[in-house]
């Protein structure tokens, strides 16, 4: 199995609710809770220098969108 298939194979996927990239709304909807509360702790968590930004980074590159398309994948030319 792939790097990007087991990505894919973890089940996450970025958010249909999308302000931006999705990735909030692919939490909320994983854990179950109001994509709202993770937009908020992830706002906390951009106070914090660099590791806001920085993770949100890295999710954003290696999460999956709805049809199963992964950024860094798509830019590596291995996409779909």
């Amino acid at each position: 199995m792939s790097f990007f298939s087991s990505i894919r194979s973890a089940g996450f996927r970025r958010g249909p609710a999308r302000l931006l990239a999705g990735i909030c709304g692919g939490i909320a909807a994983k854990v179950g809770i109001n994509v709202w509360i993770v937009r908020i702790v992830l706002l906390l968590l951009f106070a914090l220098p660099g590791i806001g930004w920085g993770l949100y980074a890295v999710v954003w590159i290696l999460t999956p969108n709805q049809s199963g398309s992964i950024p860094l994948e798509r830019w590596l030319g291995r996409g779909r």
